[in-house]
């Protein structure tokens, strides 16, 4: 038996890694036959999801973007093998979080740029292989020139405004939609190449709820993402698109789909698409949060479910923990929720809770921290209005009651013992002194 048992564990540890039967994959591809190739990058996409973010950055590299050309070239790669491949790195690549530039810099990336220009010339353009070519472009760009952009994202929202309800198509508009998302915060496009159809395409979502849950989350991070360069979304954003509203309904039936008991003992597993959507929701959040400056009382909603989100999942996925709790910071740190908002909706609570368990990890410590800091500097603001002064007073004692209820002062203490070494080896922001942290009446 012990001799079995030690087999065993010599086979386990021969087992090749996700990473080198890709790459063993990869290798074969140029000897085969354009079916059987297919074949092979089918089970090569396949492994390419079970991938965690380490293994993924170990095979993407410039390297096999510059060889998958080579291949074009001599004719031992089709085109529509080479897209197949293409857009499902890109897609695994954004929804993990991996971000990379060689596609950029690579033979590979050059061809498809020259591709994309000049079919875009064309007056009868092959419709599918150039929205395939624009998908796979802003998939894997780190950074578009405006003159590609002026192609590449008209062509995408025209993919992903096709209301036929049919998988395939549903699953071509989630692609479209996933590959605009990955678009730069600080990219600038002209707004005739975008606004009205990406309207249309949250407007349309609204009335007839028939997008997938991480296509219409990519909607939205478009337009938020363009938020940054272009304030006068703002209130469209806030007050006719009702972002607010949306999120805070998505957000609660993505907490309803998600198995979080699967998810106990299985960090770094496999993630279905309903916790991508949830993940890259709260990323979303915090940049809404930190950018806008109008009130909103459907805000009040959202931070009701980002509390319940975080209580759902906080036992089982500390990655969601933790962006519940930046957005929570996010959202104090603003006017644009007032902090009686942040108590009405639960985020001081839930905040207060994390602080008082026995196990917490630095990232949520620092930033339920510095949510508390972002409350206190703000109900000792003073103002020259007599009645909003009176509000703030009252709020003051409701917030010094809320603390003394929940032993704040003991946690605050036994957190400033570690403050020095959160300061200089974690966040150079979180103060020092211990007062910023009190709400005094």
């Amino acid at each position: 038996m012990e001799m079995c048992n030690e087999d065993k564990s010599n086979d386990d540890a021969q087992e090749p890694s996700l990473a080198d039967k890709f790459s063993k994959l990869f290798s074969e591809l140029e000897d085969c036959n354009e079916e059987e190739q297919k074949q092979k990058i089918e089970g090569m996409n396949r492994l390419i999801e079970e991938m965690n973010i380490e293994e993924l950055k170990s095979i993407i590299n410039e390297e096999i973007f510059n060889k998958m050309n080579k291949m074009i070239e001599e004719k031992k790669m089709s085109m529509e093998n080479a897209i197949l491949l293409l857009k499902h790195v890109g897609y695994c690549n954004v929804l993990k979080n991996v971000w990379n530039l060689c596609f950029d810099s690579s033979s590979l990336g050059e061809r498809f740029k020259k591709m994309i220009i000049d079919e875009e010339k064309k007056e009868e353009k092959n419709e599918k292989l150039f929205s395939d070519l624009c998908e796979c472009f802003v998939f894997l760009n780190g950074c578009i020139n405006s003159k590609m952009l002026c192609v590449c994202v008209p062509c995408l929202l025209k993919v992903a405004s096709v209301k036929e309800e049919s998988e395939e198509n549903q699953t071509e508009v989630e692609m479209a939609l996933l590959a605009l998302s990955n678009i730069s915060f600080y990219t600038e496009i002209e707004k005739e190449a975008y606004l009205k159809k990406i309207t249309e395409i949250i407007e349309h979502q609204q009335n007839h709820r028939n997008l997938t849950k991480l296509a219409y989350q990519s909607a939205w991070e478009f337009l938020i993402k363009r938020f940054i360069k272009d304030r006068n979304l703002e209130d469209m954003i806030v007050n006719e698109l009702h972002f607010g509203r949306e999120a805070a309904r998505e957000l609660e039936e993505l907490t309803r789909n998600v198995d979080w008991n699967r998810k106990k003992g299985e960090e770094g597993g496999k993630e279905a698409k309903e916790e991508f959507a949830l993940v890259r929701w709260l990323q979303t959040f915090s940049i809404y949060f930190q950018i806008c400056r109008l009130k909103n009382e459907e805000n009040v909603g959202l931070l009701k479910n980002i509390v319940q989100v975080h209580r759902a999942e906080k036992d089982y996925y500390s990655v969601i923990s933790n962006l519940c709790i930046y957005s929570l910071r996010s959202a104090a740190e603003r006017r644009v929720v007032k902090v009686e908002d942040l108590l009405k909706g639960g985020a001081v609570d839930a905040v207060l809770e994390e602080l008082n368990r026995p196990t917490l990890n630095k990232d949520i410590m620092n930033n339920g921290l510095q949510f508390l800091v972002n409350v206190s500097n703000r109900l000792k603001e003073k103002t020259d209005n007599e009645m909003e002064e009176e509000e703030r007073k009252a709020m003051k004692r409701k917030m010094f009651e809320k603390m003394e209820e929940e032993g704040y002062e003991d946690i605050i203490i036994s957190f400033h013992e570690n403050s020095d070494f959160l300061l200089h080896n974690y966040n150079h922001d979180l103060s020092l002194n211990i007062s910023d942290y009190f709400v005094n009446v």
